[in-house]
């Protein structure tokens, strides 16, 4: 096995070291082959500046031609040898204009790209006049000598003039092309030179990158090899001589199996059975327990242990589903004389022999912990189902109370702002212009009612849900609600925030704690008599608390908490439901005689 694993591992490495050694090799044909285009490319590209120099240069040699033969046209008065005269000026100028024109556009058969930098083609432009000039001159003697018989020269001495005032012009713009020509040709040199040194140092850097991170790994990683191996090989002459100790182990350990064995079939509910659920053996426990001195192999081991049809049917079932991946839990048995058992059973396929397979079956009596676990489930169902009573009672108490509440709200709004509505009606209806004494007085009444009514709306309205809690947060909202209750009571009520928190909680978290304190304050000046009501606020990192302080009467909480029917008690109930809601806490602290506090403590988790 030990000698497997090394030759897998020595494939393994080999086969990696293939694969850095072509990545190396690769990267490096690479890093030339890319070298060798960029310095070919750029070459290819230089390769016709020596050609464009030289006809560049050329062109002065034939302005300077062009000019001396037109100057011989002007003292040779012979008319054959003015022809003469007049075709090498015809050639020079056809040369002359030629290369001009492929300096600038390009010309195969002269080698010539035409691919002038900027620089070079504003020259040129600023060239050209001055060439046209020339070139118009010449072509005006050329044209009026073939044209005539006349050798005179005074009938080109305008062109000859032209000739004499553009040729300096043009040798001094074509010598700064060719030097701007000659220029950019030394500045591709350099840059080439530039290239193949940025390519070396790549080259060098790639090199010892290879060398750092594949090389000298690699070399690394052979040498590990070679000492895993060495290694595996005194590894492999260890287990060799274990080999011998192993197979006495062996023996000695049949020869414990074997007690082991023995005392399995003493002490635990052991047995054997086949596949199809017939015993094969059974141990002395086991046949104790179930009454059995003697049992036929082929009997059903579910008829061993149940004397049911029906738990028969289920011992069966768990032996045919999971006789090839074993199984583990509680069965319920019964013995010969009627007695209820309860096993925990573990069922373990295992093959004794290659030919036949067999399942071991190892179980343990848990009938009194059943019993026990059942009498709990039974007395857990009982505590459930009355408490599920007493979450319907308070359901059923908090519709009721939703419904009293709606009713109140409809009554408020029928009895006070609609009366006061239908008043307004009337009094507007009875209004005379024509007297102006009574209109006077009832515009005056009418505002008094407008204001009641506004007043009665805004006191509805902030009844429900106060706009400050949605706007502003739960501080806003307690202070508006302090501020207004102590205006319409007339009671002294405050709100203290200590630590001045002012941070923002979910809409379900405030509009809860929101109702608790309405509560709390509400039961305060219905119930207490108090005359003075003041609520804290405090927070921490993790906690907001807050306090609502009376100077009333009080009351024994232990008998509100009794108290089913009534705003009393069920005012506390809906204050306790809202706390548990927002996984808060709260605590009821009241003597008689000595007012009461409320505290609510909620843990913070800021939105």
């Amino acid at each position: 096995m030990m000698a497997s694993n090394k030759n897998s591992l020595d494939q393994r490495t080999f086969e990696r070291l293939r694969r850095l050694y072509i990545i190396a090799l690769s990267t490096i044909a690479l890093s030339v082959i890319v070298s060798q285009i960029l310095i070919r490319n750029h070459l290819k590209n230089q390769e016709n500046d020596s050609g464009v120099i030289n006809v560049a240069g050329r062109q002065r040699m034939l302005s300077q031609k062009l000019t001396k033969e037109i100057l011989a046209l002007s003292t040779e008065h012979d008319l054959s040898k003015q022809n003469e005269v007049k075709d090498r000026l015809k050639q020079t100028l056809l040369l002359w204009e030629t290369s001009h024109r492929a300096l600038q556009n390009g010309n195969d058969s002269l080698g010539l790209p035409g691919n002038n930098s900027k620089v070079v083609s504003a020259m040129f432009n600023d060239l050209n006049p001055t060439f046209n000039a020339i070139k118009l001159a010449s072509e005006n003697i050329i044209f009026q000598i073939e044209a005539g018989t006349s050798t005179s020269i005074e009938k080109f001495s305008k062109e000859i003039a032209s000739v004499k005032k553009n040729e300096g012009d043009f040798l001094v713009k074509m010598d700064a092309i060719v030097n701007q020509y000659d220029l950019e040709a030394e500045e591709k040199v350099e840059w080439l030179r530039k290239l193949e040194l940025f390519l070396m140092i790549f080259t060098l850097l790639l090199l010892f990158a290879e060398f750092l991170f594949i090389f000298w790994p690699t070399a690394k990683t052979v040498k590990n090899s070679i000492s895993e191996l060495i290694s595996a090989e005194k590894i492999a002459k260890e287990m060799a001589h274990n080999a011998d100790i192993l197979s006495e182990a062996k023996e000695k350990s049949i020869k414990e199996l074997r007690a082991l064995s023995h005392a399995m079939d003493e002490t635990l509910l052991f047995a054997r059975i086949t596949p199809d659920g017939n015993v094969l053996h059974m141990g002395k426990k086991f046949s104790k327990l179930f009454k059995l001195s003697a049992f036929n192999t082929s009997e059903s081991f579910s008829k061993v242990l149940c004397n049911n049809e029906k738990e028969q049917e289920i011992v069966e079932e768990i032996i045919s589903k999971h006789k090839k991946i074993g199984w583990q839990g509680e069965v319920k048995a019964s013995t010969k004389g009627g007695k209820d058992v309860w096993l925990d059973l573990s069922m373990i396929p295992f093959n004794p022999i290659n030919e036949r397979s067999e399942l071991l079956i190892i179980a343990s009596d848990v009938t009194k912990r059943k019993e026990g676990q059942l009498e709990i489930d039974r007395l857990t169902k009982e505590s459930f189902e009355e408490k599920m009573n007493q979450q319907q009672i308070i359901s059923s108490q908090i519709i009721e109370n939703q419904e009293k509440e709606q009713n109140r709200i409809a009554k408020d709004v029928h009895d006070g702002i609609g009366q006061m509505l239908t008043g307004l009606k009337f009094n507007l209806e009875s209004i005379d212009v024509s007297d102006m004494d009574k209109t006077v007085s009832k515009i005056k009444h009418l505002k008094e009612l407008t204001a009641n009514i506004i007043k009665g709306v805004r006191t509805a309205t902030f009844n429900l849900t106060p706009p400050e809690l949605a706007d502003h947060g739960i501080v806003p909202a307690l202070t508006k609600l302090t501020q207004e209750l102590a205006r319409l009571t007339g009671k002294d009520i405050l709100l203290f925030n200590k630590t001045d928190f002012s941070g923002r909680l979910d809409s379900l978290t405030e509009i809860n704690i929101y109702r608790i304190t309405q509560e709390a304050i509400n039961n305060a000046i219905k119930y207490a008599d108090s005359t003075h009501i003041l609520v804290s606020l405090s927070s921490s990192r993790n906690i907001l608390s807050i306090v609502i302080d009376d100077n009333g009467k009080g009351f024994d909480p232990s008998k509100v908490k009794n108290v089913k029917n009534g705003d009393g008690g069920m005012g506390m109930t809906f204050m306790r439901e809202r706390i548990k809601y927002i996984n808060g806490r709260l605590f009821l602290n009241s003597q008689l005689g000595k007012g009461t506090r409320v505290t609510l403590n909620i843990p913070l988790k800021e939105v």
